[in-house]
């Protein structure tokens, strides 16, 4: 996270903003109980299993939602700050809809985004991220419900921050619901760290149709081997272990630019949801990439906040 803050030119820390106020809706495999996430999960419910009310005991059984969450808002606790995710000082409103391996249906899904609509008022929630990419579904009516969910939190005044999906490079490889024009859909993309290395998450991150008229993705963000929060953390002889791991993909770029907007929503209250996301793309980094891979370019959190 380090070399992430810096590659997207974060000076936030030094400016004292760090996503007081904000609450982020996260739907993804759950959170674990890390040290580096203490105070910052706000609610959390169990769609998969169905059995847990809001505000009880939360979990992960998988990792990958704790990993997402330590990117957007982790303490760094454990690492004295090495670790620290973009926004340590937003809240989370967890939903789990994947399950130990990662599996979810689209009517667990649908669940999900009708909560997050639900408890948006109560929790102040401005952010919605999405880390799970879906692919082309061939049941076309559950694609469209998908779509006019997300529609309608956009509309109440969330922005949606969904991963582009790594089926890439082919054109047309954007997940199904990073297709829609009401989401900031993030693309992967490490700049030059790794530069040639053939696994690199630019040659899988998903990408756009060359020339349509929605264009996507709409930015990129760092996304391989981000070191964030494990879930098999735990206390062993009297210290932590498995505090922290590296995980890859635009899953993990999804929750920079997550992170990038809570800062801008604490800096400016007042700022809608459509605001916001034209920042973001405004402020990106030109990386003289095609744009349906880079978008508007690298999120640069100096330049949003300026």
């Amino acid at each position: 996270m380090q070399r992430v803050r810096e590659q997207v030119e974060d000076f936030s820390g030094r400016h004292g903003i760090g996503g007081a106020g904000v609450a982020i809706a996260m739907l993804d495999t759950g959170v674990a109980m890390h040290p580096d996430l203490d105070g910052r999960i706000l609610c959390f419910r169990d769609f998969v299993r169905q059995d847990s009310p809001d505000g009880g005991m939360y979990y992960d059984d998988n990792g990958h939602g704790t990993h997402v969450a330590g990117i957007l808002c982790g303490s760094g606790l454990l690492s004295k700050g090495k670790y620290r995710g973009l926004a340590p000082e937003a809240g989370l409103v967890v939903g789990k809809v994947l399950d130990e391996r990662g599996d979810g249906s689209t009517e667990i899904m649908l669940q999900g985004l009708d909560w997050v609509r639900d408890l948006r008022e109560r929790y102040g929630i401005r952010i919605l991220n999405i880390s799970v990419g879906i692919g082309d579904l061939e049941d076309k009516q559950k694609e469209r419900a998908l779509e006019r969910k997300l529609e309608q939190l956009w509309e109440l005044g969330v922005l949606v921050v969904c991963a582009a999906g790594n089926k890439g490079p082919g054109d047309g490889t954007v997940s199904s619901v990073g297709g829609n024009s009401k989401v900031v859909t993030v693309g992967c993309h490490d700049g030059s760290f790794r530069a040639g290395a053939f696994w690199r998450c630019a040659n899988y991150s998903g990408r756009g149709i060359p020339g349509a008229a929605v264009r996507k993705p709409d930015l990129v963000a760092p996304g391989t081997e981000i070191v964030s929060c494990c879930g098999s953390c735990c206390r062993y002889r009297g210290r932590w272990v498995n505090a922290y791991v590296a995980k890859s993909g635009t899953s993990m770029a999804t929750p920079i630019v997550s992170g990038t907007a809570a800062l801008a929503f604490q800096k400016y209250p007042f700022m809608t949801n459509e605001e916001c996301k034209q920042k973001l793309l405004y402020t990106a980094t030109d990386l003289g990439e095609p744009w349906n891979q880079q978008g508007w370019g690298m999120v640069n959190v100096k330049r949003m906040l300026e």
